[in-house]
């Protein structure tokens, strides 16, 4: 049997079940958090809470979440864990970067091309957190992550995708890449990496349901990728009824096998962090929860014809294949 490495250790492919591809459980800014968090950090607090929000969702028919949070999104698997050890729920970890045009300081002066030279540094960490596990957690990374925004594919960005296309092309890992619908970036991040190597089968174009642009989508697809239909609950992105139609659609032209769906929420995310950023979080986008697809996006499909085999398609069976290695 075919297995994926999740937090709690491998688990084969055909029992992860339905599936969010692509959430978060924490999201932090870490020299903010270590210098300021004071004011609303509390670890037991937030471990606890996030306990209880996956251990809901879990209630609610959920079996396994991708957590694609990779540095640049404060990455700490070690809380993981904690949460992890009290929730029956596979959580997948990631890794990869997270930036929009330029590279952290970090690698700016060393890697191919720079002041000092030598290998690229991000290709290295990247093998080393799918081979030996991230840090000295002993989890390791089942996809890949990167980003490719409305500045497009900067310099900067060409490093971070060619380190992702050689490790996927070293390890077979799936890559998940985060876009800009707006701007139509997965066209971008398909052909760059069509370019380099990478089996576009294994490739979601993250944030594609921020569109309903059917002729966009259908060409992400057409390529061989997925759409990640994974915003749902951000509704100033796109609203969950224009959401629902646009998957209607799509399902209705025979699609479904190229999709999978989620929210790219997060237990606690630092970017609103404190109790009046909260609460203004809450009235904002009041669907923004882990269980809106369960209580409120799969009853819409289904109320307009969409089936339980084809609901299956995309939150199982496409998660199995994502994960198979490629023969």
């Amino acid at each position: 049997m075919v297995a994926v490495t999740t937090v709690r250790g491998p688990v084969e492919t055909d029992t992860l079940g339905m599936t969010l591809m692509h959430e978060h459980v924490f999201v932090q800014t870490p020299e903010v958090m270590n210098n300021y968090g004071d004011a609303w950090w509390d670890e037991e607090t937030r471990v606890a809470d996030a306990v209880r929000k996956l251990t809901e969702l879990k209630a609610a028919g959920i079996d396994t979440i991708v957590d694609l949070t990779v540095l640049g999104l404060g990455r700490y698997l070690p809380r993981v864990q904690r949460v992890n050890a009290e929730v029956d729920i596979n959580i997948v970890a990631a890794t990869g970067l997270y930036m929009f045009d330029h590279l952290p300081h970090y690698f700016h002066y060393r890697g191919p091309g720079t002041l000092l030279g030598g290998p690229e540094l991000l290709t290295d960490m990247f093998l080393k957190d799918i081979r030996e596990g991230i840090a000295a957690t002993g989890v390791r990374a089942a996809v890949l992550k990167g980003a490719v925004e409305e500045a497009g594919i900067t310099p900067d960005q060409v490093r971070v995708h060619t380190a992702i296309s050689e490790a996927h092309r070293e390890t077979g890992v799936p890559i998940t890449v985060h876009t800009n619908s707006a701007h139509q970036t997965g066209r971008l991040a398909l052909e760059f990496y069509r370019e380099h190597g990478v089996d576009l089968t294994k490739v979601v174009v993250g944030h594609a349901g921020d569109t309903n642009d059917l002729d966009y989508l259908r060409w992400i697809m057409d390529q061989g990728a997925t759409i990640g239909c994974d915003r749902f609950g951000l509704d100033m992105f796109n609203p969950t009824a224009q959401r629902v139609e646009t998957i209607v659609r799509l399902v209705g032209e025979g699609y479904a096998d190229r999709i999978v769906l989620s929210h790219d929420v997060a237990c606690y995310n630092d970017f609103f962090s404190g109790e009046a950023s909260q609460e203004l979080l809450a009235k904002t986008v009041p669907n923004w929860h882990f269980r809106h697809i369960c209580d409120d996006v799969l009853p819409a499909l289904r109320a307009q014809g969409v089936t339980d085999e084809q609901i299956t398609t995309m939150m199982v069976d496409n998660v199995r294949r994502y994960f198979t290695p490629s023969a």
